[in-house]
């Protein structure tokens, strides 16, 4: 089966992603895995590549696959390989881009598949192919969304020279360090995920070239979609013709470009939400909010460090300028970064969209706290006449602390409520 050219990517559906069910496994006529070989003057490696990796899904697997060819703009006789391939072999199709670039090819060839189940590897076939059923299993069941081989892993046996394992656990060091990431091994060349998550994913992912995995796998663990590693065994190519300088650079770019994105909330990662579990009963949970617990937590420790920055502004204003002043200017630009830290920690607001209305609601509720507080220093002046600095710091504290819980609820209820997702919607029109 050959496909000559495949224009491009399709754009996501809006709103959130439905919950995990276990994918169909007999539908007529369509495999459930593709698994795609991006490939760049392969025209040695590539016919072997294919035959041994179809004729170990022919015997382990136990569903329906497509083997794609995803040619990058090859100059030798590659082309020409994978369309032989393709006519010889009906679970293989060839495809031809005119660009070069794994990312490009993957995202335009997964973008494009009727497989629920999208993987790729490299043309080398460092990796065992034993791991090739672990991998995709956990996205068929409905457990996991991605899945990657991990070269990291304890139990992972892995024949390669030095000066690769010092870029490999470098690079994955950076990645902790500067995008916090968790997952073990960005760059091994053994992936797959689920294709309703690729339509949704895939239009976030800028790189086009060797960044691609990690970009797509950060924005994936941002977004709280589950990442499911699997121990591989691999040896290492010599052969291999990757550039590792122009690698490595090119990746702190990316690493640089996706911190910015995430530190300004400009990536719509609510678009890949998940409810919580696929069991029918808790999606019809009454009275319950969604994420309460994990809402009180961020909530708590915003709270806690903005009523210290409001303690250390109010002690500064004070040296010039009475309470009840010292007090509202202390409010006011804590109010502020407040809001900002609980719309994008405490309620996973990212974004622009009605960032200025919720600042402006935000006033709202800093006004209510300005009342209860400036309403305390007051009835504590009337009560002492001139208090000490100390028993005013521990009156608005605790004017702050009785304001906290308030605060919450309408933050909660009113400046950042839970949209309602189209199945509860639909349920509560029944």
């Amino acid at each position: 089966m050959r496909t000559p050219t495949i224009a491009g990517p399709a754009s996501g559906t809006p709103g959130a992603l439905p919950a995990r069910e276990h994918l169909p496994v007999s539908v007529a006529g369509r495999p459930v895995l593709d698994v795609v070989i991006p490939v760049y003057n392969e025209e040695k490696d590539l016919e072997p590549c294919v035959r041994r990796l179809h004729e170990h899904l022919l015997r382990t697997f136990p569903y329906g696959f497509r083997i794609t060819v995803a040619d990058n703009a090859s100059t030798d006789t590659t082309p020409a390989v994978a369309a032989a391939l393709a006519d010889e072999v009906p679970e293989v199709r060839s495809v031809r881009l005119e660009q070069k670039g794994r990312g490009r090819a993957l995202r335009t060839v997964w973008s494009a598949s009727d497989a629920p189940v999208l993987a790729y590897m490299d043309v080398d076939l460092s990796t065992d192919l034993n791991a090739l059923l672990p991998l995709v299993a956990p996205l068929i069941s409905g457990h996991s969304d991605l899945a990657i081989g991990s070269r990291l892993a304890r139990s992972s046996r892995v024949v390669r020279g030095p000066k690769r394992e010092f870029i490999s656990r470098a690079y994955n060091l950076i990645l902790r360090g500067s995008l916090a990431a968790r997952f073990s091994d960005a760059q091994c060349g053994f992936k797959a995920i689920r294709r309703d998550v690729a339509e949704r994913l895939l239009p976030m992912v800028e790189d086009t070239g060797w960044f691609f995995d990690t970009e797509m796998l950060v924005l994936a663990e941002r977004a709280g979609l589950r990442i499911h590693e699997v121990p591989v065994d691999w040896v290492d190519d010599p052969d291999s013709t990757v550039h590792i300088m122009k690698t490595a650079t090119d990746d702190l770019k990316g690493v640089w470009r996706v911190g910015r994105a995430l530190a300004t909330g400009s990536l719509p990662l609510d678009r890949l939400a998940r409810p919580f579990g696929d069991d029918p009963r808790d999606r019809d949970l009454s009275g319950v909010p969604g994420g309460l617990a994990r809402q009180l937590v961020g909530f708590c420790v915003v709270g806690a460090l903005s009523t210290l920055f409001y303690v250390a502004l109010y002690s500064a204003f004070r040296l010039g300028v009475g309470p009840q002043l010292a007090n509202a200017a202390a409010l006011l630009v804590s109010a502020v970064a407040n809001t900002a830290a609980n719309r994008r920690l405490t309620f996973g607001v990212r974004g622009r969209d009605r960032a200025v209305r919720h600042q402006a609601q935000g006033l709202v509720v800093f006004a209510i706290g300005l009342a209860l507080t400036s309403g305390s220093l007051a009835a504590l002046g009337a009560a002492t006449g001139d208090p000490a600095h100390s028993t005013e710091l521990a009156v608005l504290i605790v004017a702050n602390l009785a304001a906290t819980v308030l605060r919450f609820l309408l933050f909660r209820l009113w400046v950042f409520p839970e949209r309602s997702t189209p199945q509860t919607s639909a349920r509560n029109d029944r």
